[in-house]
């Protein structure tokens, strides 16, 4: 499976796809309606091919809901099913049921077999209209779900999801295993003693979110037909600062995926501490949101698995920084403080970061069966 994502193109016919994923957004609220109310009389789950069969009927009567396609209609049936499963298996683990949603917030829908139709080039029908879109890549495979995606700035996309496409295939070159060990200060310090800094996106557009916010604070609301300027004002202020967001967004995804490229291209395993990001989030907040070590794993992930390389995580509990590299010799403690120190056994001087990055090597390397490898060897079972 292969996710594409197009960019439509900017044209008034949008509107009825915006109408569209609004009233997705009213039946979604619909159904969460439905699943309280059922639970409140019966006392138990309202099972979702009921539930589908009762919007069916409900669709036929209400004009605004037709314009919905109806595996749109059972594709939200079945996310809300999948959220109440989810709440059922993990509810002592603080996990919520599905809630209301504000419909200008709602994001999109899901087409699956019907209802659309590529017609060639960069047009796409959807409906009964035809829209085009930015073809930044040819769409290869069979096609299983189309989404239409709608921003807070109001843009919208289109998302392809794929099956069967040829895949890729990067011959493994490096011959190289390396440890790398996340830090607050450096980004990244690899077990090459090669460093990588974060830009920290959020903390150098700090000052422009900062007056965009500002501005959007002091605009007052519209609260009747007359105040027409005043809406419009507080909208513009708004999308203003959603733009700074997603400015930033859009240049942090940038550099993780340039940063993924470079790292597998160097290395053929890639060694890494699994992290609590929970736990660093109550702890440092909105540091650790600007570096975001989760998303830049997950993109890291998709490129290693598309160029045949291989991601190995070392379990968050194993002391890769109180652990010396050259004698195995383990400190009894270590205060976050501390960036570099002498080992009482072998009397050898350690920076906390680049031990750290040491031993996540050599303890992936072990893992995948490759031994207590150092970092200049071939990643090449013996």
């Amino acid at each position: 499976m292969k996710t594409l994502k197009f960019k439509l193109y900017e044209h008034k016919r949008n509107r009825y796809l915006k109408r569209t994923i609004n009233a997705a957004g009213v039946i979604y609220n619909h159904c969460i309606a439905l699943h309280k109310r059922y639970y409140r009389i019966w006392g138990k789950h309202l099972n979702c091919a009921k539930l589908q069969s009762h919007i069916a009927k409900l669709r036929k009567r209400n004009p605004l809901w037709q314009s919905v396609g109806s595996q749109a209609v059972q594709d939200i049936c079945q996310r809300i099913e999948k959220a109440y499963q989810l709440f059922f298996k993990h509810n002592k683990k603080g996990v919520r049921p599905p809630g209301f949603k504000k419909v200008k917030k709602y994001k999109s829908f899901t087409l699956k077999q019907a209802g659309y139709k590529f017609l060639g080039g960069n047009r796409v029908k959807i409906g009964s209209r035809v829209y085009q879109f930015w073809k930044s890549r040819e769409i290869e495979g069979t096609v299983k779900t189309l989404t239409i995606k709608r921003t807070p700035l109001g843009e919208l996309f289109m998302v392809v999801v794929v099956d069967n496409c040829v895949a890729c295939k990067v011959n493994s070159t490096a011959g190289k295993i390396a440890g790398f060990d996340f830090g607050l200060k450096t980004f990244l310090t690899c077990s090459d003693g090669s460093r990588i800094d974060s830009p920290q996106f959020f903390k150098q557009s700090l000052n422009a979110i900062r007056k965009a916010s500002k501005q959007h604070s002091k605009k007052l609301k519209g609260v009747s037909s007359g105040d027409a300027t005043r809406t419009s004002n507080r909208e513009r202020a708004r999308l203003n600062l959603v733009r700074s967001y997603e400015d930033i967004c859009n240049r942090r995804r940038d550099w993780f995926w340039k940063l993924a490229h470079e790292l597998t291209d160097r290395f053929d395993v890639l060694c890494f501490e699994t992290l609590n990001l929970k736990g660093m989030q109550r702890l440092w907040g909105r540091k650790i949101s600007d570096l975001a070590f989760g998303e830049f794993l997950q993109i890291l992930e998709w490129v290693a698995k598309k160029k045949h390389k291989q991601l190995v995580f070392v379990d968050q509990w194993y002391p890769s920084s109180k652990t010396c590299s050259s004698c195995g010799h383990i400190l009894e403690s270590l205060d976050l403080s501390v960036r570099v120190w002498r080992c009482p056994s072998c009397q050898s001087v350690n920076g906390r970061d680049d031990n750290a990055a040491k031993n996540i090597q050599m303890v992936g390397a072990s893992t995948i069966g490759l031994g207590d490898v150092r970092r200049a060897l071939p990643a090449v079972a013996v």
